[in-house]
């Protein structure tokens, strides 16, 4: 009989995975599906299941907190979780409510669930995993004769098939405050295992928390830190910014968050106390409309969280090595989406022997694939190496009928439906179309590869302006680009790699480069790419290709399909309402061989 796990993650990023006899072939976030960003109830993802089977085996529930937290269910008084999946039938009706023996709660290993994730996607035997997340488990803990809640910061695991992720460090961090102690025999029975780890609690707010308090300090959401690190450029060394992590006078093996420029806030935020900094104040005359990014106190600030939070990564990496003897390194959690660092890494690694791999559903949704891969090999107990993962097109795929597009069209305003090919869709581009391309499944994690991509000329001088300006971006946000994976080593320096499928790296773009495409190389003389093959997505090569051929360019302009501030785009109605609520006019079908035009 055929295996049937699916996994959620509670929380932002939340989403949905669903394995079939251990093979992953659905990963969804709920945004797509609600079309709220950052939507934090997997309700609608747990529907979806009903498109591939009627029955599970297992529900297993991935958070920060309790399952029974999630709050209930009507009269019955059953978690929301359990109780909408005995309603749709997929897990056993006449089961315990309240302990349903389906329902797998792993809310309480929030970090290990980012390290199984990353590791049974890594193609490792064995290897040691490196965990940066904002805030992971919440943990009560005594504290001078105080219960306080803490959480997870940074972990590190030692990881070993069938099922073994051996906790050998964890920062638990808290509002506090109360100082800070390190101990280096800490039970592991939290974690669910046996021995001892080395433990360091503090009342810091953790590298990645000090980043999203800067990522606030700029002006946006603290979970919005893409755009600090798109900022970073702009900033340079600042001897006026006081050192936003500090090593607690030798007690901390690295530095960590200096708590009197950076404040936690109960329960797992934090602020910049810049009242306290007047270098970093804002100016009395700033007026509120105005753009915090054009400060030069918030680009230094940028600056300064970047490269000393990547140092304190580097050394975390270098400590997890040291303790395990392992040479595989898994990277994860919210800090592993530093594309910026994640190259740096590379480049400070390239003597020591160290082979890494950075997750590329690094954010929360990433917990929800741990935790079924992890289930999975509770159950089974195998011992068999996985693959290294291949490709991140693992969402839902739909079927169309040209009656129905059309139909659809026409409501969105359509000015016309005609044949298309690729050579007409790069012909539109290279005239300085903005060329919106939706086909096959969509894309797991925060970027888009292709399938839910918005294309342009990466030649166009001034398209990094335009098509920021159309999406409702902030000026300074650079763009991806996509190549043909043959040219990549000709156009970019990839410190080692062979690849890099899945747009985690910003890589230096070798002499001469920067001219060619400069509406996608950021001011860093860095490019976000992807490199792609026919073997992963056909349709994507075959138009890479086609401007390949036109312009004698093998790397097209790349950005997500979606306007700021919004999900990607899931369905076809998705992207038709973004069409026609934007400046976008074209939209590719290719596997329908139809151009739609918008015109606004």
């Amino acid at each position: 009989m055929t295996q049937w796990i699916a996994a959620i993650a509670r929380g932002h990023n939340s989403g949905l995975c669903l394995l079939k006899d251990g093979e992953l072939i659905l990963s969804i976030e709920e945004e797509r599906i609600s079309r709220k960003k950052y939507d934090g109830g997997p309700l609608g993802s747990m529907v979806k299941i009903l498109d591939y089977t009627d029955r599970l085996d297992y529900l297993v529930i991935a958070h920060t907190q309790p399952l029974n937290q999630a709050g209930s269910i009507d009269f019955t008084g059953e978690n929301m979780y359990t109780g909408l999946a005995r309603k749709l039938g997929l897990i056993d009706r006449t089961a315990d409510l309240y302990d349903h023996p389906q329902v797998i709660d792993m809310s309480h290993i929030h970090h290990k669930l980012h390290a199984s994730c990353a590791f049974f996607r890594s193609g490792f035997e064995s290897a040691v995993a490196v965990i940066v997340d904002g805030a992971g488990t919440f943990i009560p803990m005594q504290i001078e004769k105080e219960q306080e809640m803490t959480w997870e910061l940074e972990t590190i695991f030692k990881c070993n098939y069938p099922d073994q992720f051996k906790t050998l460090y964890k920062h638990q961090g808290g509002r506090g405050p109360w100082g800070a102690v390190r101990m280096d025999n800490f039970p592991s029975d939290r974690e669910e295992e046996e021995g001892t780890h080395q433990m360091f609690l503090d009342d810091s707010a953790g590298i990645v928390k000090a980043y999203e308090a800067v990522t606030q300090y700029c002006g946006w959401a603290p979970i919005e830190a893409g755009k600090t690190m798109g900022l970073f450029p702009y900033g340079k060394p600042n001897d006026n910014i006081p050192e936003i992590y500090t090593d607690y006078d030798g007690m901390s093996d690295w530095p960590t968050a200096n708590r009197d420029l950076i404040v936690p806030t109960y329960p797992n935020g934090a602020v910049v106390n810049h009242g306290r900094f007047p270098e970093i104040r804002n100016p009395n005359d700033l007026k509120q409309e105005d753009d915090l990014t054009k400060l030069q106190s918030r680009r230094d600030m940028a600056y300064a969280i970047q490269t000393e939070s990547q140092q304190m990564v580097l050394d975390l990496i270098l400590k997890a090595v040291e303790m395990s003897g392992e040479k595989n390194v898994v990277l994860s959690g919210g800090y592993g989406l530093n594309c910026v660092a994640n190259y740096w890494f590379l480049q400070e690694l390239e003597h020591e022997g160290i082979n890494l791999f950075v997750e590329p559903v690094s954010n929360d949704a990433g917990t929800a694939i741990g935790a079924a891969y992890l289930q999975l090999a509770r159950v089974t107990k195998d011992m068999n190496v996985k693959p290294k993962l291949h490709d991140l097109y693992t969402g839902p795929s739909y079927d169309y009928d040209t009656e129905y597009i059309q139909a659809l069209a026409e409501h969105y305003g359509a000015s016309r439906i005609f044949e298309a090919d690729h050579k007409d869709a790069v012909e539109l581009i290279t005239n300085k179309n903005i060329v919106a391309l939706f086909q096959g499944k969509s894309e797991a994690g925060p970027r888009a590869l292709g399938n839910r991509s918005i294309l342009y000329d990466a030649r166009d001088p001034d398209g990094k302006d335009h098509v920021n300006v159309v999406k409702r971006r902030e000026y300074f946000r650079p763009f991806a680009g996509s190549i043909l994976k043959e040219h990549v080593h000709d156009w970019f320096d990839l410190r080692g790699m062979d690849d890099t499928p899945f747009m985690m790296y910003a890589v230096n773009c070798k002499e001469g480069i920067q001219e060619k495409i400069p509406a996608i190389i950021h001011v860093d003389n860095t490019c976000r790419i992807q490199t792609v093959t026919p073997e992963v997505n056909k349709n994507y090569y075959e138009i890479i290709q086609e401007y390949y051929k036109q312009t004698d360019c093998p790397i097209i302009f790349n950005t997500s399909f979606n306007l700021g501030g919004e999900p990607l785009v899931e369905t076809l109605d998705d992207a038709l309402r973004t069409l026609a609520n934007s400046l976008i006019e074209y939209l590719y079908l290719p596997e329908y061989g139809l151009m739609i035009e918008v015109k606004n």
